[in-house]
């Protein structure tokens, strides 16, 4: 996430924590370079629209904590990463509730042709009424009614990514005096029950057209949409039994989506703390461990939930 820590509050105190430095462009670039040399395929950047403001009903304890805020937006980071590395791989968390399709759409395709084909788009609804309010409406939509407009947001941009332009639409002619050949630009013609878009793309087709699709619902309804959509899936649970039976019913779901039970990559959450002994490695952890504060952590927990665990 671009912001200080992520998902444990209080950390960024330690003494050797850099994530406070997330408005720093050099500590982005030191740290896909330092994901490069250790040969990892990529770098997952998560994001939220909103604050964590159902603890006590305001937001002071995120804020006096940093619960994710402040934070940059993590599309903005990617071309700064991308040119100090080679191979690695870029996946970004972007809302789709909030923001046209078309836009987006643009935006995306800007980034992969700027990385060469190295991008991929976690696709989330979102889950703070904060974001909601920001955005002059009440509350979000209600939970299923938001995938419901997110399969028709991605009809669009399907649309938009991969029929809008053949592959040879783009000329280059100077001869001919012929940049794009108009005939092999098309109108997607979108009418949908969300988004009505009538004309063309106004990007060129980039590497992948479509970039790599990451998706993490739990819910029935979410994981409908991954069946039909992610390319790659995050599951997470307290025990491996659990998360195994995630993913018996995302694989279900994938069969009665018309896909193959192992069409896609499954990633399960893990936290790993290296050591050169099993003793040192705990001793981190123990140190670790110091700095979390509990506050906060029920802060991000009451934003995750929408329950307040100050009460």
């Amino acid at each position: 996430m671009a912001s200080v820590g992520h998902q444990s509050p209080g950390l960024w105190a330690h003494p050797r924590d850099a994530s406070q430095h997330y408005d720093d462009p050099a500590h982005w670039v030191a740290l896909a370079q330092l994901l490069e040399r250790g040969l990892f395929a990529g770098v997952f950047i998560a994001d939220v629209l909103g604050v964590y403001d159902v603890y006590q009903g305001k937001p002071d304890v995120a804020l006096r904590h940093a619960v994710q805020v402040p934070l940059l937006d993590p599309l903005a980071l990617v071309p700064l990463m991308a040119q100090a590395t080679t191979h690695l791989g870029f996946g970004v968390t972007c809302a789709l509730t909030y923001e046209h399709p078309v836009p987006f759409a643009r935006r995306i395709s800007t980034l992969d042709h700027l990385t060469g084909g190295r991008v991929g788009w976690n696709i989330v609804t979102g889950y703070l009424d904060s974001a909601a309010r920001n955005l002059g409406l009440d509350k979000q939509l209600a939970h299923d009614d938001r995938y419901d407009l997110a399969d028709d947001y991605l009809d669009v941009v399907y649309k938009l990514w991969n029929l809008s332009w053949d592959d040879d639409a783009v000329q280059r002619d100077k001869a001919r005096r012929v940049f794009t050949d108009p005939a092999k630009v098309h109108p997607i013609a979108h009418q949908g029950p969300h988004y009505t878009v009538p004309g063309i793309h106004v990007s060129a087709p980039s590497p992948q057209r479509t970039p790599v699709l990451y998706q993490a619902g739990t819910s029935s309804r979410g994981l409908a949409f991954a069946a039909r959509h992610a390319e790659c899936v995050f599951v997470s649970g307290p025990t491996p039994a659990i998360v195994a039976g995630y993913v018996g019913k995302l694989r279900s779901a994938l069969l009665a989506a018309g896909r193959p039970a192992g069409d896609q990559l499954i990633y399960a959450q893990a936290l790993v703390i290296t050591g050169a002994t099993e003793a040192l490695a705990q001793a981190k952890l123990a140190d670790y461990r110091r700095y979390i504060n509990l506050e906060a952590s029920l802060a991000l927990l009451s934003g995750w939930t929408g329950v307040d665990y100050s009460r």
